[in-house]
């Protein structure tokens, strides 16, 4: 019943009626697969399928107006007039599926997108932390897990696993650097499961972000080591911010104006710190995970996302309901 509800209200246009004229919705996607419960283990739910992402991109190319994060961002500088139902499309992390699955679809309904990569993830050629802690708890044979506080998990079945990998989260969330992977390769042997050796091959090379430069795309900066950024020291932010926007200027040789906060565990996950940090680094927009469309005379370095459902009809509804100023 309540699917039917909703394609009457999408079928009679009442939301878009109630539209307001000048606000864009930011799209967050991370990988597209042709069969997601291949690497479900490890990357869980952040996994499309490339039938429905082809799906949801001629949506956007068919009833809305894409829009890159440039002309997004420099409308909102320029204090312009947003397009109407405008959306932008993002990535996070940096998986090779964004250039071998993605970027394909993409071209050819000319729709563009930004691709934020986690830079260290690229240059080692390993998965972001939570996806390798995942596989850990999702895969041990360990029946109990005890925290650096002696507290006892029980991985007795998944529910309980995915408790245990949720509180590991809060703990390695607040680690970046060496410290951060030192912390992981230990959660690793403790419980005697890590991802295989070719789940580095899931990251992009270099060559491959270049390539979705050369066909348009955008190149943003996804940290170093996807940290929770408001719960690391000053310094700690800073390094993640700049040396990953450095770092990517080199194998790019061009400017990286664009930022993308990770939101692995905890809230909240930026802070006015690290707004004035992204200011003075030099990016122009940092997007977060924050529900909600952009509107004029928002902050291009703290801009709301959406998250995308799995279907094409889920996100005309989110779409919809987000810029007709509706929860979701």
């Amino acid at each position: 019943m309540k699917d039917l509800a909703k394609r009457a209200i999408l079928a009679s246009g009442a939301l878009r009626f109630m539209s307001p004229s000048a606000t864009a919705a930011i799209l967050m996607y991370h990988s597209v697969m042709p069969d997601p419960a291949v690497h479900a283990d490890s990357l869980g739910g952040i996994i499309h399928s490339e039938g429905e992402f082809r799906a949801q991109m001629e949506l956007l190319r068919r009833d809305y107006q894409p829009l890159s994060l440039d002309e997004l961002v420099d409308s909102l500088k320029q204090e312009k007039r947003l397009p109407k139902r405008s959306v932008v499309v993002t990535f996070d992390d940096g998986y090779t599926d964004n250039c071998e699955v993605a970027m394909p679809i993409l071209n050819q309904l000319e729709v563009p997108a930004t691709f934020y990569v986690t830079v260290d993830c690229v240059e080692e050629r390993k998965l972001p932390w939570p996806s390798r802690l995942r596989f850990a708890f999702r895969r041990t044979g360990q029946s109990v897990w005890s925290d650096n506080l002696g507290r006892s998990h029980p991985l007795q079945d998944g529910d309980s696993r995915e408790r245990a990998y949720l509180a590991c989260c809060d703990e390695c969330c607040q680690l970046s650097g060496k410290a951060q992977e030192s912390f992981v390769r230990s959660i690793e042997e403790r419980l005697e499961a890590a991802v295989a050796n070719d789940s580095n091959s899931l990251m992009m090379t270099y060559e491959q972000i270049r390539q979705l430069a050369k066909h348009g795309h955008l190149v943003g900066s996804h940290t170093m080591t996807h940290p929770n950024m408001a719960y690391i020291s000053k310094d700690d932010a800073r390094v993640e911010l700049a040396e990953s926007k450095q770092r990517l200027e080199r194998a790019l040789h061009g400017p990286i104006r664009h930022f993308s906060y990770p939101c692995p565990a905890m809230t909240p996950h930026w802070s006015e710190q690290t707004v004035a940090q992204t200011r003075a680094v030099g990016y122009d927009s940092a997007v977060t995970t924050n529900g909600g469309v952009t509107r004029c005379g928002d902050n291009p370095l703290s801009l709301k996302r959406i998250r995308p459902t799995k279907t094409a009809e889920g996100l005309r509804w989110n779409l919809e309901c987000a810029f007709a100023g509706r929860a979701m």
